[in-house]
């Protein structure tokens, strides 16, 4: 008679089934816990998983995931800052002050007129793991090629929307970041991307955040411990800003913390009880964040309020906005905060990276970290708690009861790098003979009258990254001098999408743009020597145990100074601004230097599409290029001789915000380093406008050969007709 139980095989197979059902379900637990943790909820974020090709390629797993103690960079670079302290220090010597007059080009690569048209700017750093160089364009195309030789190996090209309004400051992206086999890339559109790192494959997809709601990424995204970290920028369209960590194997949200608590959050207090306006507060993550291995943090700086210069509906200091921020890097819980312009009213926002570093301060080591605002000053902190290392005096500053000022603000204890103050002399050395407004200083705030102030938004340290070498023990800072005049306008109600300011503010027109090179001795925030430029310092810092410190220059040149001293001691003029920060990495023995030469749409400098690379005794013969394919783009007509120009504001609009939007911003108002068009007092005709664009100015560069003649009309129409209001 045949048994009719169950054999001991079927009830060990049922059995394990069961086991691994269980232990399924307790994964699936812990790690619903973990997507809860932080001060916000995890959303259903949109998802897209490639299928793995059939024959899969081994990747060597990069040397990312550090000792406790993080090393300095060397042969390779790994990280957007070189390493996970954002130092941008290279232990490489094998250039140095003595003999860097030998170093020359060895390949030079044209990324095929990516990103080389107006409205985009080329800040990206690139990253070189096992070889391999990768790069992305303002166009967010990414390419990986040959760090040796300089040949292309593969190009991801995504499809971002070009009718996209929402993006304040020009079209841009500030790298990638490699780890786990993988190419990681924050889009402009709010995508986060993974691309196999052998072929540029997409293997996930994941939308961050809807750009028609004001959400863009500008940063490199980090890579850290099995996790890819990322924020969100567009304060000015009044976002609610956010860092967030996802899986990097599938794409998934693991945790999200707010940089805009709210009620009943940690600091919740600090925003308005009776509204919502915490909702539209602002705080954006301009950059990549740095990490401290061993205690288990993350950093990084958040950017400004929202409505970016009306404070009269937002009473309180408003954090996190304006702060660096320490959070846990596996659930994304708050440690601490640091605010460095409470209740911002003047777009005073830190966008510069957080640098970590470790120095001895009174015969102890201490766990350091440095942070370069606008206002012109570096925050020294300790990074565990964020108490100051270097004092930091809270203040008394002006008042206005209308803007509902802070009554004190942070003053650091040491030197700024930039002036804080317009003074008479300025008035009288610098701006026009005809010149009436009134004039102030940092924090001095406004109302109903235009005022003109220093640093402002576009002065102090803007996004290009500043640097930390632990032999000279100096903070590299890049600063810019401007002059910016704000004057309040009617708040409008908050539209999704829309720009939220509050208020109008502008540089003035024909004033001068200045720079600054500067060196902070960390142990006392003082200058320990500093490079005066006529323009911009716009691209970021590179220093070297070989006692040498990089930079970009507007008018194409990579410039090394000697670190100690800040003597030049080298220049190469490129073919475009040199506005993005360069690296230097070794291959077989030999050091190379490499920069990403692209132009900038702030900075007002010729665009292009190369990276140079550098190295001793560079034999590349004057004027070789390795070209890559171009992209499938109708290049603009030119008319013939002969031929009538029509001019039309409506095509005008589409080429203004190509390439004008970025500076003059939206319809001629709030845009970051060109003057307001609405407010001119006096008329203007196309002819004066056609001029100008033709011949740029003091921070705008010439439009002659990069825009039709048709197309230099129908935007001058756009100008005359649409935004001046007193335009014939």
């Amino acid at each position: 008679m045949k048994s009719r139980g169950l054999s001991v095989s079927a009830l060990f197979f049922i059995g394990l089934v069961i086991t691994l059902v269980a232990f399924f379900m307790i994964y699936l637990v812990i790690n619903f816990e973990n997507l809860n943790e932080g001060n916000g909820e995890v959303p259903y974020a949109s998802i897209t998983v490639k299928e793995e090709p059939e024959e899969e390629t081994e990747v060597e797993e990069s040397p990312l995931i550090p000792d406790e103690v993080v090393k300095y960079s060397s042969t390779e670079w790994t990280t957007n800052g070189g390493d996970y302290y954002n130092r941008r220090y290279s232990m490489l010597n094998q250039i140095t002050t003595e003999n860097i007059g030998d170093l020359k080009p060895t390949w030079v690569s044209s990324l095929g007129g990516s990103g080389a048209e107006g409205k985009y700017s080329g800040e990206a750093t690139p990253i070189v793991v096992d070889g391999i160089m990768y790069i992305a364009t303002g166009a967010n195309d990414v390419f990986a090629i040959d760090a040796k030789t300089g040949e292309q190996l593969w190009v991801y090209n995504p499809d971002i929307p070009q009718e996209m309004d929402t993006v304040c400051c020009g079209w841009t992206t500030r790298g990638v970041a490699v780890g786990d086999g993988k190419v990681f890339v924050g889009l402009l559109d709010a995508r986060l991307i993974a691309l196999d790192q052998k072929t540029g494959e997409v293997l996930w997809e994941t939308t961050v955040a809807e750009w028609e709601e004001g959400y863009t990424i500008t940063s490199s995204p980090l890579f850290y411990n099995g996790k890819v970290y990322t924020g969100v920028a567009g304060g000015e369209y009044g976002i609610r800003g956010r860092v967030m960590a996802y899986d990097a194997d599938l794409g998934f949200e693991v945790w999200r913390f707010y940089t805009i608590p709210g009620p009943g959050d940690i600091n919740g207090d600090t925003w308005p009880a009776d509204s919502d306006a915490w909702l539209t507060g602002g705080g954006p993550v301009w950059n990549t964040p740095s990490v401290d291995p061993e205690l288990g943090y993350i950093y990084f700086a958040t950017g400004n309020t929202a409505p970016d210069l009306d404070g009269s509906n937002r009473e309180g200091d408003n954090l996190y906005a304006n702060s660096v921020v320490a959070v846990n890097a596996e659930n994304g819980q708050y440690v601490w905060h640091f605010q460095e312009v409470h209740h911002d009213i003047w777009d005073m926002d830190p966008a510069n990276p957080v640098v970590l570093y470790d120095v001895e301060m009174d015969g102890k080591m201490r766990k350091g970290l440095g942070q370069a605002g606008k206002t012109g000053w570096v925050y020294l902190l300790d990074r565990a708690d964020g108490t100051p290392l270097v004092g930091i005096e809270e203040k008394p500053v002006p008042q206005d009861e209308r803007q509902k000022t802070a009554a004190t603000q942070p003053f650091p204890v040491g030197d700024a790098f930039v002036p804080q103050v317009v003074t008479e002399e300025d008035v009288k050395n610098d701006l026009s003979s005809d010149f009436t407004g009134e004039i102030g200083g940092i924090f001095t705030p406004f109302w109903d009258v235009p005022i003109t102030l220093k640093p402002g938004p576009t002065g102090g340290a803007n996004w290009p990254p500043s640097a930390y070498n632990p032999d000279t023990e100096y903070f590299y800072v890049l600063g810019n001098d401007t002059y910016m005049s704000f004057e309040r306008s009617e708040l409008e109600e908050f539209k999704e999408g829309d720009q939220y300011f509050g208020s109008i503010f502008g540089p003035i027109l024909d004033a001068p743009v200045r720079g600054t090179v500067t060196a902070i001795d960390v142990k006392t925030n003082k200058i320990a020597w500093q490079q005066k430029w006529d323009t911009q310092a716009y691209s970021g810092v590179l220093t070297t145990k070989g006692n040498l410190v990089f930079v970009g220059h507007n008018d194409g040149r990579l410039i090394a100074y000697d670190a100690k001293t800040g003597d030049q001691v080298w220049e190469y003029m490129m073919d475009a601004g040199a506005n993005a920060p360069s690296v230097t990495y070794e291959i077989e023995g030999e050091q190379y230097i490499s920069i990403y030469a692209a132009g900038n749409a702030l900075a007002g400098s010729k665009h292009g599409d190369k990276i140079y690379t550098f190295k001793l005794g560079g034999d590349l013969p004057e004027g070789q290029v390795i070209k890559f394919p171009a992209k499938s783009t109708k290049p603009a007509e030119k008319p013939t001789e002969g031929d009538t120009v029509s001019a039309n504001p409506d095509k005008g609009i589409t080429v203004y915000d190509a390439n004008c939007l970025a500076c003059h911003g939206n319809q001629g108002a709030n845009g970051h380093n060109g003057p307001n068009l609405q407010n001119s007092e006096v008329a203007v005709s196309r002819d004066d406008v056609i001029a100008r664009i033709e011949e740029g100015g003091t921070s705008m560069p010439s439009f002659k050969d990069t825009l039709t003649a048709e197309e230099i009309e129908a935007v001058a129409a756009y100008v005359v007709d649409v935004i001046s209001p007193m335009g014939e």
